[in-house]
């Protein structure tokens, strides 16, 4: 019954499943004052836990505002500018609901998801001119102090301001819970910290009571120091979104999805940025250069379906290929593009541990081709080289012997398949400061 009592306040340790891959998809995510978390507001029942946070910490401020005005503590005054800070955070999330549903235009091809940030730079102001108006009169009380009257209306406002910031906590942890959103959960037990800042306010009037009139500003300038860190906190996370940040984790993911389909070799770039509460992320892969145009897009469109599982924001995944890095070496010529009737391709020289090898890579052909490289060495003297499938891979063709120096040269590429044969001439030329 105990165990039940301490869980349902959210004292509890609860284990929930993340998904197929037994690993939680949300990423890592901490409390911001400036930006609402994404993973909360892709849920009705995040939003509907940050409405209701929102209403009980504006209830909650009033209260204090009213206690503020007959008792003139500067302390509860402090208490009450931290309190507007948290309950304002949600008024990003509700401009930037707002305006997302309008359909981006031919001015804003993305829409307008970026007025969150300009919503969140307002926010910080805000709190920053709060930050300082309470520091002021903290500081105006210790040089010039004055008495504080109501006593004990200022007690009960600082547990007015406990209690609110435990059932705001109480609320979120639940709802995080229940949603598996650690972003929510850690915003609960944010709240709870807050609370305990309230009830400094209690120790201030305490201290009032036993004689010490310099008990309130003081705690008053503590509860500034406090807002000051949320404002450095909160500036933070707002300019990183502006400047396209976003949390390591996210790139984090983005690599850790693409492992999980088969057929990429690696990522070689992933980008993300945010676009108020939805993520674009930009991601390049490399493959094979001897797959199928329908085995690409298959590759495509399943590191995008792993994306959409990874990360719960996500709202446009853009998959590219690279092709991996050239396995020739600086003093090789440049290669050769294959475009024939019976195969399309590239034709390089390579280094292997072998040796110096050419090698056609071929991304279509006829069924059963062959192929012959004719090096024209002049005075009627002609090189073939023949190119065999490279540990059976009928996509890759490759020399067993290197072609003579120098590496430039003019020659034919010759295929064939049953009885139609194709020529193919190029030439070759080594780079400038390493001819032969």
């Amino acid at each position: 019954m105990w165990n039940k009592v301490l869980d349902w306040f959210g004292f509890g340790n609860q284990d929930h499943s993340h998904g197929e891959h037994g690993h939680d998809h949300h990423g890592p995510h901490g409390h911001t004052h400036g930006v609402i978390d994404a993973t909360i507001a892709t849920t009705d029942r995040g939003i509907w836990a940050i409405k209701w946070s929102f209403i009980i910490l504006a209830v909650t401020a009033v209260i204090q505002i009213g206690v503020v005005a007959i008792s003139g503590s500067v302390a509860l005054l402090a208490d009450t500018i931290h309190n507007v800070a948290d309950a304002t955070t949600a008024i990003p999330l509700w401009i930037a609901f707002v305006l997302a549903r309008r359909k981006p235009s031919k001015t804003f091809t993305y829409g307008l998801g970026r007025v969150e940030d300009l919503a969140g730079i307002v926010i910080v102001a805000i709190i920053l001119f709060s930050a300082l108006f309470a520091g002021y009169e903290a500081i105006h009380r210790l040089i010039n102090p004055q008495p504080v009257t109501n006593l004990g209306w200022l007690t009960a406002a600082g547990i007015v301001g406990f209690i609110g910031n435990e059932v705001v906590a109480v609320f979120r942890i639940r709802i995080g819970r229940e949603i598996n959103s650690a972003a929510l959960i850690a915003d609960g037990f944010h709240a709870r910290t807050d609370g305990l800042t309230s009830l400094a306010v209690v120790a201030g009037a305490i201290g009032v009571w036993f004689g010490f009139p310099l008990a309130d500003p003081i705690v008053g300038l503590l509860i500034t120091i406090a807002i000051f860190g949320i404002v450095w906190q909160s500036a933070r996370s707002v300019l990183t979104r502006m400047l396209d940040g976003v949390e390591p984790g996210i790139v984090e993911e983005i690599e850790h999805a693409a492992a999980h389909v088969p057929g990429i070799d690696k990522v070689a770039e992933a980008k993300a940025r945010w676009l108020g509460h939805k993520l674009h992320v930009d991601v390049a892969v490399v493959v094979s250069d001897s797959l199928l145009l329908a085995e690409a897009n298959a590759i495509s469109g399943n590191l995008e379906r792993e994306l959409f599982a990874h990360i719960p924001a996500l709202s446009v995944a853009t998959v590219r290929f690279v092709t991996p890095e050239p396995e020739s070496h600086h003093h090789a010529p440049e290669p050769f593009q294959v475009k024939g009737k019976l195969a399309n391709g590239l034709l390089e020289i390579v280094d292997t541990d072998a040796g110096e090898r050419m090698r056609l890579r071929v991304s279509r052909h006829v069924e059963g081709m062959k192929a012959t490289v004719r090096i024209l060495r002049g005075h009627g003297i002609v090189e073939t080289i023949p190119l065999i499938p490279l540990n059976d891979d009928h996509h890759i063709l490759q020399s067993t012997v290197a072609p003579t120096e120098p590496h430039e040269f003019d020659a034919e590429l010759r295929l064939s398949s049953n009885s139609m044969t194709e020529e193919l001439p190029f030439r070759m030329v080594e780079p400038e400061g390493h001819h032969h």
